[in-house]
């Protein structure tokens, strides 16, 4: 339910299209919240998990806020930014989550936090390719800068030490932040192929990922 303020980004071509349809689902959150939704499908959902798990209304907008900066369309400045983006998306959707569970302690928000931020900066390095069939390049600047890579060696698909050593730089603040099982699948897999994010492999979903899942459910270990 809540991957429409991605898939805006994704569906429009003109950025005050984007802005117009941020602004329609900030004005329906603030609806839900005075028990008023816009009769929409997804609305009307939203407001209905509102009202049986009193979730905060602050993660809502904070996810609405920084996929709307998100429009844009650049590169992160640097590592410090791609981690504010994720902890403004990916961390606030894990904290309604846990509301939605009827979890509110300090210690599964601090997981939480981690983990949203391991989740965003894993989704953007396993984005690149796609976004590089499309001349688009978000890989943090100051580290493409460190190493002398620059968009377009992204966007040709090049895989020399210079353009793997930018994925491992950020694929090890991803790995700081938490091993987490479906996380660190994905990390373990670019360390095999030593950092070319453009291996067919890492394009390909892992099918042992929900055995993997149930098995560390039923340990209890994450």
């Amino acid at each position: 339910m809540w991957n429409w303020p991605r898939q805006i980004k994704d569906s429009i071509t003109q950025k005050t299209t984007g802005l117009m349809r941020m602004q329609f689902w900030r004005d329906a959150v603030e609806g839900i919240y005075c028990d008023n939704p816009p009769h929409q499908p997804i609305a009307t959902e939203l407001w209905r998990a509102v009202k049986r798990h009193n979730l905060t209304k602050m993660w809502f907008m904070k996810i609405i806020d920084e996929r709307e900066k998100n429009l844009d369309d650049r590169a992160y400045r640097n590592i410090q930014e791609l981690e504010k983006y994720a902890e403004n998306t990916q961390t606030a959707l894990l904290y309604l989550t846990l509301e939605t569970l009827g979890v509110r302690d300090v210690h599964a928000d601090h997981a939480a936090s981690h983990i949203g931020k391991a989740q965003g900066i894993v989704t953007c390095l396993r984005a690149t390719p796609y976004h590089c069939t499309r001349q688009k390049v978000f890989l943090p600047m100051d580290i493409c800068i460190l190493h002398g890579v620059s968009q377009e060696d992204f966007i040709r698909g090049k895989q020399e030490k210079n353009v793997r050593d930018v994925i491992y730089d950020i694929a090890s603040q991803a790995h700081i932040h938490l091993e987490h099982v479906a996380l660190d699948d994905y990390l373990c897999n670019v360390r095999k192929v030593d950092f070319n994010i453009f291996h067919p492999s890492l394009q390909r979903k892992s099918t042992l990922l929900p055995l993997h899942l149930y098995i560390r459910s039923w340990k209890k270990t994450y």
